[in-house]
């Protein structure tokens, strides 16, 4: 399947998607590190948000 968009999202999201693959299929230590820091990043944007709406 031959496209001409300038930007083709779901290509983009695909090669995003393989590229973690082979990371997380070395290294699957990896996922688990970087799933904590991403908790930890938005625990307290959520906690103030619940806080706010109270």
């Amino acid at each position: 399947m031959k496209t001409d968009k300038d930007f083709d999202a779901v290509k983009m999201m695909r090669e995003i998607r393989d590229k973690h693959h082979k990371e997380y299929s070395k290294n699957p230590q990896l996922r688990e590190e970087r799933l904590a820091a991403i908790r930890k990043k938005y625990a307290a944007k959520i906690k103030n948000q619940e806080t706010a709406n109270n």
